[in-house]
């Protein structure tokens, strides 16, 4: 009997599997912890490319909105029937794209008067209302006001002339671009340009942003300001990588294997650690540098950098393997040290950090798993 060709699988690998159980964990302690000091919490998405089901753990979990960097995303989730959210749309929005933050974002990081008039106009063609936070750049040079008065001008405009707008709050990022950390010093700069802002409008405004994932650690060391009352958190509750490999801080009662990648060997050979002929460049433009560590037992994996982008964040779970270069479409892993033996068809588990984590959800090649209460949820990407 001849097998129709339809029936034939699907490449299942590579593929990334999210445990919801482990993800609403870290989110509760995350939100948990920010509660305490009267701070809220955006779940930012945007790290996995707007898995559906990813925000609504974070919804369930605590988060009080869904924050991503791109409208397709949050047009995405609704069209899934996440209605009943409000949608925080974190890059600073392009005028081309103003008429989209009208109908479907609920409020927008935003930094330029022009673009908030066009999504004022646009709300007024659709009937729709939006509000804004004012971003002030406090030094890293991304997004921002970097005239106070301009920013506190932009607020009156607001306030005054813009019937669909309503300013909700002020913000800041800080060590994303230009590596600022923030510390309470910057904290307190935000609060008093919130200050400002408050004392033209003559109200008090809702929300006082102080940043992202890099923000939270002023919360775990209890030195945030009071008047701070809303953070944008992704990468720490999705990975908790950073604070613990970058930051330092003791981050015990995170999971960091929320998300797993798993990819399939197709080759394991001996050979040479040093290429043999005159090296010129690899397939990147690149010329590398190689150590000559004599023969080594090698294999590859069924991905590579269109997948994953970056060799050095991704993380073997098996001792003894390293990942030690990568072509479009081929992982070398470095084996000789591991005390299992991987053979051709093996499927190897890896941990992510958050770059890797946004280019391999991002990739219509890698499969998504959705793992809840020790069941599997296929979804092709």
């Amino acid at each position: 009997m001849n097998t129709n060709i339809n029936d034939i699988r699907k490449t299942c690998y590579p593929s990334v599997t999210v445990d919801l159980n482990k993800l609403y964990d870290n989110t509760k302690l995350v939100t948990d912890a920010c509660r305490k000091d009267g701070i809220t919490v955006a779940g930012i998405v945007k790290g996995c490319n707007g898995i559906p089901e990813v925000g609504e753990t974070m919804l369930r979990a605590g988060c009080t909105q869904l924050g991503t960097s791109r409208m397709d995303q949050i047009i995405d989730m609704k069209s899934r029937g996440m209605d009943d959210v409000e949608y925080l749309l974190v890059r600073i929005p392009m005028l081309s794209e103003a008429e989209e933050v009208a109908a479907y974002a609920d409020i927008s990081l935003q930094s330029e008067l022009s673009v908030i008039r066009a999504v004022n106009d646009a709300c007024g063609k659709f009937g729709t209302h939006h509000d804004v936070i004012l971003m002030a750049d406090l030094g890293d040079l991304r997004e921002g006001f970097w005239d106070k008065s301009e920013l506190v001008e932009a607020a009156l405009c607001i306030e005054n002339s813009l019937d669909n707008i309503d300013l909700r709050g002020v913000g800041t990022n800080l060590g994303c671009y230009g590596s600022i950390k923030p510390n309470v010093e910057k904290m307190n700069e935000l609060v008093s340009i919130a200050e400002a802002v408050e004392s033209a409008i003559g109200r008090k405004l809702e929300i006082i942003s102080g940043g992202a994932t890099s923000s939270y650690p002023l919360v775990l060391e209890g030195a945030m300001p009071p008047r701070i009352n809303h953070l944008r958190i992704g990468e720490g509750i999705l990975l908790a990588y950073d604070l613990k490999e970058i930051w330092g801080l003791d981050m015990s009662g995170m999971r960091q294997d929320v998300f797993t990648l798993k990819a399939e060997v197709v080759e394991v050979r001996e050979k040479p650690s040093h290429p043999v002929g005159e090296i010129f460049i690899d397939c990147f433009g690149r010329k590398p540098e190689y150590e000559d560590r004599g023969i080594r037992k090698r294999a590859i994996l069924a991905m590579g950098k269109l997948d994953f982008a970056l060799n050095d964040k991704i993380f073997p779970r098996i001792d003894g393997v390293e990942v030690i270069g990568s072509s479009s479409d081929h992982c070398i892993l470095d084996i000789e040290d591991c005390r299992q033996d991987i053979l051709v068809g093996d499927i190897l588990e890896f941990d992510l950090s958050y770059p890797s984590l946004m280019y391999l959800t991002g990739s219509r090649y890698v499969n998504i798993e959705i793992k809840k209460q020790g069941v599997f949820k296929r979804e092709e990407k």
